[in-house]
Parts: C-alpha cells; structure tokens; sequence
C-alpha cells in the first residue's frame, strides 16, 4: 500500500476537524478568525505530511542524516525513536503512540461538543455540566486535539506552530472572560476563582 499522495485524505481530514472547530468550538457570533487561521495552517501543516508528502521524514533523512523509509509506521516519529532507543519495537510503538493519542483526540473532541451544546442555547452564565471543571472546554479540547496529532504524527511546522497556537487560545480566552465579566460581574468573578481557566491537575489550575 501507498501510503503518501493521499490528497483526498488530506482534504477530507482537514474538513473534518474544520467542521468540529468552526461548527462547535467558538460562540455563535465571536469567532476570532485570526486564532482559527493558525489552528487550520497547523492542521493543513498536519495532514499534508500525514497523507501526502513526509517533508519532515525527508528532511531528518537528508539533512541530519537519520535514515528512515517514509512509510505509514515510520510517520510515527515517537515510535520510531523509542524503536531506535530499544524501548518498544516499532509496531508496538506504533499502537502505544496511537493509543495514547486516540483517546486524547476522542477526549478534545467530547470536550468540544459538550461545551458548545451548553452554551448553544444558553440565556445566562453557564457553571454547571463541563463548565464546572473548565471555563473553557472547547478550547481545552481543541488544545487536546492538537498536542494528540503532535503525538500521533509530529512534524516540524506542527511542533513550530503548536506553542502559538496556544498563546493564541489562551489570550482569546482572556478576551472573552473580560466581556463576561463586564457582563456578569460579580457573579462571573465568583465564577472564575473557583473554576479552573482549562483545567485542574493534581489541585493546579491552568
């Protein structure tokens, strides 16, 4: 099987998450295009090298030297470093990473869609469901997604990308938490002392 040269999985793959990512996690209405667009260069970065050509497989090759066979186990760049380290046999590398990332992208995108059928129809300030744990579930779970595909299949523009992409999200967080507060006041304020930003690790808020 061939795997790379696949554009007709690059395409329907990069639709895919377009759809979860305009469809579920922004509010009707306060999409910032800006953070969208690097959220769709990181997944155009992502699945062009996924299914259609492995620029960062060649470029380590050539480059630096590391040989590797573009294939579709070899694309698993953790795996075939844990393969090389002598700490996993490269198909059992293979199903970890892809475990591991599997749950992680199915996690971001429940987290999604639970957050967007809250505040769908909401009136008033939602706490209660998802928002309990994570005042922004949605993009907690886009976050999720993207360092799950980092895992799965990393590239260098995506490895690039992933940190401003974060920045991004987290100071579009920020811009709606001052509406809300403006909005909510007291009440959102209350809110936000007790309600992790993303999430809560080990009693952490993030």
């Amino acid at each position: 099987m061939v795997w790379y040269g696949n554009w007709a999985a690059v395409i329907a793959s990069i639709l895919f998450f377009t759809f979860f990512a305009v469809g579920f996690a922004y509010a009707p209405r306060k999409r910032d295009w800006k953070t969208l667009g690097i959220y769709e260069a990181f997944m155009v970065a992502l699945f062009t090298e996924m299914f259609g050509f492995p620029l960062t497989i060649f470029f380590l090759s050539s480059i630096l030297g590391i040989s590797i066979q573009p294939t579709g186990e070899t694309g698993h760049l953790i795996a075939v470093a844990l393969d090389r380290l002598g700490i996993l046999e490269l198909d059992k590398g293979v199903f970890l990473v892809m475990a591991v990332s599997s749950i992680m992208i199915l996690t971001g995108l429940a987290l999604i869609v639970l957050g967007w059928r809250k505040i769908h129809k909401a009136t008033g300030l939602v706490k209660d469901g998802i928002y309990r744990y994570s005042r922004h579930p949605q993009y907690l779970g886009i976050l999720l997604i993207t360092s799950a595909f980092i895992i799965q299949w990393p590239t260098i523009l995506t490895v690039i990308m992933w940190p401003i992409l974060l920045i991004m999200y987290i100071r579009l967080a920020k811009k709606e938490e001052k509406e809300m507060e403006e909005k909510f006041g007291e009440e959102y304020l209350k809110y936000k002392e007790e309600t992790a930003m993303l999430i809560k690790i080990f009693n952490v808020k993030i």
